[in-house]
């Protein structure tokens, strides 16, 4: 039997809805962005979002049915990110699936943000087990060895700031527009990524480790330099720091990738998160795939990016195991795909943040 699934996802300032086929088909994938809500903030505010998701949610699946050409009950499952992310959008997303579920009696399925992103190559390409998932966005950056569509092994991942993150703290020192990651990309390619000397962070030790935080102190640097010296910053020099930053990023990435794929002995390297859209550290990416004798999967950009269908799939992956949730699923804003290992960034109250 084909199943049907509705997705839905809510975990940071995108609100989505989709509806996929166990036949990785995608009948429709809608996302409501918030940018414009956050955008004099310099980043996104949690209330904020958190209050969107609640007043979008509901049009957003019925623009996902709409466009499926698809009613509730040709459904056979509704599945919903219950974390990690920031949780009161989370918990918004949650709240309106356990109504959706006990509204229509269809199982209810709990998914993981980020087993949607590492099992998306699975939808989109079709590829099977094992492979090595690169996990790298706003607020994540992990090696991840997919065995199983539950059973992940980190291999290795960020102490401190997420790629993209490093992104958009770095358009924000250089008064660049959010969200940073497209906007540090074309000032680059106006720059020279060789006019700047900027660190690349942990390629000196062992293992698969990675650290931004220093590169983005290093670019305030710089450009409180140029500020001193010129009265200003100057676009040439701004242009060249991005260049720099972002070459940076890329020789460090395509490095721990190399040595995480040694680890790993798969043939396919899969990467996703909305930094793999970033074309210079996608280009470095493959060359280390082609080096090293492996097939490179990147799935679309509106699938790498957040969104509900890659919720959906993941959900149809655990159904397809026998998982099914009940009216106490609960929301997570810390939730490790890799549960044996050792938390990176440090534990709270509500446990590992990573």
């Amino acid at each position: 039997m084909t199943l049907t699934v509705l997705g839905i996802e809510s975990s940071c300032d995108d609100t989505a809805a989709a509806v996929v086929t166990g036949d990785r088909r995608v009948l429709s994938s809608v996302v409501a962005g918030q940018a414009a809500l956050h955008a004099d903030f310099g980043g996104v505010v949690p209330e904020i979002a958190a209050r969107a998701h609640a007043e979008r949610l509901d049009h957003c699946v019925e623009s996902a049915l709409e466009q499926a050409g698809a009613t509730l009950r040709d459904l056979d499952a509704i599945a919903v990110t219950a974390g990690p992310g920031l949780i009161g959008g989370v918990m918004a997303g949650v709240m309106l699936a356990k109504g959706l579920a006990a509204g229509t009696g269809l199982p209810l399925v709990g998914v993981n943000h980020l087993a949607g992103h590492a099992l998306t190559p699975r939808l989109t390409d079709g590829i099977g087990f094992p492979y090595l998932m690169l996990l790298v966005s706003g607020g994540h950056c992990q090696f991840l060895l997919v065995r199983g569509p539950e059973d992940f092994t980190r291999l290795g991942g960020t102490i401190d700031d997420a790629p993209g993150e490093a992104f958009d703290k770095v358009a924000k020192l250089l008064g660049l527009p959010q969200p940073g990651g497209p906007a540090v990309e074309a000032e680059a390619a106006r720059g020279d990524p060789a006019a700047v000397a900027l660190p690349r962070p942990l390629l000196d030790r062992p293992g698969c480790d990675l650290s931004f935080s220093g590169l983005k102190t290093a670019v305030l640097r710089l450009r409180d330099q140029a500020v001193a010296a010129d009265g200003g910053l100057r676009q040439g020099m701004r242009a060249d720091i991005c260049a720099g930053f972002q070459q940076a990023v890329a020789e460090v990435l395509a490095e721990k990738t190399r040595r995480a794929l040694a680890l790993a002995g798969v043939p396919v390297l899969a990467v996703a998160g909305g930094v793999a859209a970033n074309r210079a550290i996608r280009s470095a990416l493959e060359q280390v795939a082609e080096a090293e004798g492996v097939r490179f999967v990147a799935p679309p950009l509106a699938l790498c990016t957040d969104n509900a269908a890659m919720i959906a799939w993941a959900g149809i992956e655990r159904f397809r195991l026998g998982h099914r949730d009940g009216m106490d699923l609960a929301a997570r804003p810390r939730w490790p795909l890799d549960e044996r290992a050792a938390p990176m960034l440090g534990a709270g109250k509500r446990g590992a943040k990573a």
